[in-house]
């Protein structure tokens, strides 16, 4: 495949507290070393985009050296936290605003979605804004017509292509941009977290339409959005971007591991202190490790694993009392609940070390969050600590062409087989 998108050295400064590029100063000082072949002085301060830090110079770095190749038929992902420098990226690549630093070399036409009804006349009505966004895109009036029949049914407005757009519904927008940008066929669609505004209908038929135009028509995506698993089901590569520089680049799986690691304090074991202490319990530590190993080791999926739990229980009924936990998975998709008194296990007075035993090949290999629930039976919840034990599960050793690829879904039930035969 050849290159279709390449971009070096991109970074992107802005200043702080004002419009444009600062003071009169700033622009003479600018001026002069300009006149005199200099590097702009500016260049060399300037704060790494971080916005949870004060501000300690008047000018941040959006994005810094950024620097990655995008194959024609490809579609990368773009994923990092708010104020990663996503949207930056995608405006500097559809030409919208102009890296401080650095050059992007493309071949053929972009066409990009950042925002809801991006491009839009709002006065215009939809089957003009149509016509409008296929112009600069630079297609004929031959071209566009051929499209226009699909571009009205995919979006499902055809009731309202003769209104103007400014009484459009933000959904209804950005189904008609969408729409547009897609089927007036550019060789680079660039798409930021708009299909959030979509009904989940909608989303499923774009991420279908998405996989058709660079599998079917070979044309390039690069996709920005906050739903992984999106982000799984549609991209081939995936870049991490944070406080404005790319920390990783490489598979979706990895990448999206890497950015969901990022996220949360990953540990094996969690002791509280005096956390979680009160009037009717203490909970003094929650430990995951496979069987006959320490909490320090790997966890791999071939292996039975423990989940043992400290807890003190100090009141006068503790079998009136159990403790639950919901299992959640790493787009955050709840996959189960379970506790310990359908076993007719009832907690004492005191210090309780309780062990669920999760069966070999139960789990696969991934990343899995768990929410933890004291329940006084009958009654309700009388606590609930969310994400208190994230931890990973990695592949367990098999023999040597036995791997096909990590198997869809998160759970590998051991089923009890027979040949009636």
């Amino acid at each position: 495949m050849s290159v279709i998108l390449k971009a070096t050295n991109i970074s992107k400064q802005y200043r702080l507290g004002l419009v444009g590029t600062g003071t009169i100063s700033h622009d003479l000082n600018r001026w002069w070393h300009r006149v005199r072949g200099k590097e702009d002085p500016y260049l060399k301060i300037g704060a790494v985009n971080d916005r949870s830090a004060k501000a300690d110079s008047d000018y941040v770095w959006a994005l810094q050296d950024i620097n990655f190749e995008v194959q024609k038929g490809e579609v990368l992902g773009i994923i990092g936290k708010n104020g990663a420098g996503k949207s930056t990226l995608l405006k500097i690549l559809s030409r919208v605003t102009g890296p401080t630093t650095g050059d992007i070399k493309t071949k053929g036409r972009i066409a990009s979605l950042l925002e809801v009804g991006t491009g839009f006349h709002p006065e215009l009505t939809g089957k003009e804004n149509i016509y409008l966004n296929g112009a600069i895109l630079g297609m004929s009036k031959a071209e566009i017509k051929a499209k226009e029949a699909e571009i009205i049914e995919f979006s499902g407005c055809a009731r309202y292509v003769d209104t103007p757009v400014k009484r459009y519904s933000s959904g209804m927008r950005v189904r008609l941009a969408f729409a547009v940008a897609a089927f007036l066929e550019p060789d680079i669609l660039v798409i930021d977290e708009v299909l959030a505004v979509g009904d989940a209908e909608f989303q499923k038929k774009a991420i279908g339409k998405m996989q058709d135009i660079s599998k079917g028509d070979g044309r390039t995506v690069l996709f920005v959005s906050h739903n992984m698993a999106a982000v799984k089901s549609l991209c081939t590569r995936a870049i991490v971007l944070e406080h404005g520089t790319s920390v990783f680049e490489g598979g979706t799986d990895e990448a999206v591991g890497y950015y969901l690691k990022g996220k949360g304090d990953f540990s094996n074991r969690k002791q509280f202190g005096e956390l979680y202490n009160n009037e009717t319990f203490q909970l003094n530590q929650i430990c995951i490790n496979n069987e006959l190993k320490t909490f320090k080791d790997i966890l791999v999926e071939n292996e039975v694993i423990d989940l043992i739990t400290e807890i003190d229980l100090k009141t006068d009924s503790p079998e009136d009392y159990h403790i639950t936990y919901h299992l959640y998975n790493e787009m955050g998709e709840n996959m189960f609940a379970f506790t310990h008194w359908r076993n007719d296990i009832a907690l004492r007075k005191g210090i309780n070390k309780v062990l669920c035993k999760i069966p070999k090949y139960f789990l696969q290999s991934g990343q899995y969050f768990l929410t933890f629930l004291v329940v006084e039976k009958r009654k309700k919840a009388i606590f609930i600590e969310q994400d208190i034990l994230n931890f990973t599960v990695v592949d367990g050793n098999r023999v040597i062409g036995d791997y096909m690829g990590k198997e869809p879904g998160y759970i590998r039930p051991d089923f009890k087989w027979e040949n009636l035969k």
